[in-house]
């Protein structure tokens, strides 16, 4: 029997023999103490990403950075909630960088990220609340110029989706030397050959390669991949409000050249399933199937994010009722993720049974093709740790006698 997630959402009292609510006492002094920093706290997060990168050991990193809501709209007590598009979209702004391997797409760590709230910007990387960032690009540049700092030893190429589409920024980080790879807007404009024209048109008149054949919803899908190298010659426009309440106007820059690689998926009628316009500025010596590849490892983010919120921490169900202590109790999580994510990348037998015995634990039922989920493994952990701190303050017999009166008191034998 499984309480469900949300009625006991992410960090539960273990079974030590003290009340539940002293457990959330005491999570609640340790969340308000000024000494307990979201920069601390993110210590053990920054050399973990470290130890893994270095075990990894591939020439590239790949640096996953994305968005995500956090819905506090049924929060009232929440002090700092953010408006976002109308009056009842409240809750926060979850802004996270997360390092994947570039040689099998298994998620690293996460070195870095930021809670925007409405008095603020909370940040891995700082003691105290910020200012807000104009923008969510800008705050992601700033998060960038931060990682190269780190010098994790691979070169990092950082993988943003389609928000990244933005001629100023990309501009920015090429000039900062910085790697990056954006999915773009097929009405965005390039120069290819001797005009300009939209990525869709020049998509048309590539000649594509077979890569590989994939399973999309259960069906054979082939996959399809065509490269051109283009140049951005378009001006940038700005979203920021200038002094006179206006949109700032677009600010011509520099042509920049980068690859425009396009992955296709067709079934086997060669109807087009699914197609990604890619531009990055990724040396040629990666081949474009890799690219593409890579950008389909974006999808880590996404699997965080639903670790968070819905299948392993509940994250929109805490009570906190300040930004900066969910963000402190969010890192706390976020080292719960690590912990799975490295069990699961283990190859020994050891780490293998731990999985198959967690996975039983959990009660978690999989697709026949996924012996082992996160969430899965992070259900698993806690029941084994519950289990752990039963024995050490209950007898075995004793426990049984539990058991027994569960069963007697619904009409069982015992």
């Amino acid at each position: 029997m499984n309480c469900t997630g949300p009625l006991a959402a992410g960090v539960k009292a273990v079974p030590d023999g003290k009340k539940a609510a002293s457990h959330a006492q005491a999570m609640g002094r340790f969340l308000a103490n000024p000494r307990v920093t979201p920069e601390g706290l993110s210590v053990p997060l920054l050399a973990a990403t470290r130890e893994a990168v270095t075990a990894d050991g591939g020439e590239y990193v790949l640096a996953v950075a994305d968005w995500s809501r956090v819905n506090d709209g049924g929060h009232a007590s929440k002090r700092d909630r953010l408006q976002m598009t109308h009056a009842t979209d409240v809750g926060d702004e979850l802004q996270s960088s997360l390092l994947v391997s570039a040689e099998d797409g298994a998620p690293l760590g996460v070195p870095v990220q930021d809670l925007v709230t409405a008095q603020g910007v909370w940040s891995s990387c700082a003691d105290t609340i910020s200012p807000k960032v104009s923008s969510p690009l800008d705050e992601l540049s700033e998060r960038m110029s931060w990682l190269e700092q780190q010098k994790f030893g691979p070169r990092l190429v950082h993988v943003i989706d389609r928000e990244a589409d933005s001629v100023g920024h990309l501009r920015r980080w090429t000039r900062d030397g910085q790697l990056w790879l954006v999915r773009a807007k097929g009405n965005s404009t390039v120069r290819y050959g001797n005009g300009s024209m939209r990525i869709d048109a020049v998509a048309k008149q590539l000649g594509y390669t077979r890569e590989r054949q994939v399973l999309c919803q259960g069906r054979p899908i082939q996959h399809w991949i065509a490269s051109a190298p283009v140049v951005l010659t378009r001006p940038a426009k700005p979203k920021k409000i200038g002094a006179d309440g206006r949109r700032q106007r677009p600010v011509p820059g520099e042509p920049l050249k980068a690859r425009l690689v396009v992955s296709r998926l067709c079934d086997e009628a060669g109807h087009l399933v699914a197609e990604w316009f890619l531009l990055t500025s990724v040396p040629e010596t990666v081949s474009a199937a890799r690219v593409a590849l890579w950008y389909d490892f974006r999808w880590q983010i996404e699997s965080f994010f639903k670790l968070l919120k819905q299948a392993g921490h509940q994250l929109e169900q805490w009570e906190q009722e300040s930004g900066g202590a969910l963000f402190k109790r969010l890192l706390i999580a976020t080292q719960a993720c690590i912990l799975v994510w490295r069990l699961a990348a283990q190859q020994t037998e050891e780490a293998q049974a731990a999985r198959q015995f967690l996975v039983r634990l959990s009660g978690r039922q999989m697709k026949a093709s996924r012996l082992v989920t996160p969430s899965a493994l992070l259900a698993g952990a806690f029941i084994l740790f519950a289990i752990l701190d039963s024995l050490d303050h209950s007898s075995i017999p004793e426990l049984r006698a539990f058991a027994n009166s569960i069963l007697l008191a619904n009409g069982g034998d015992g």
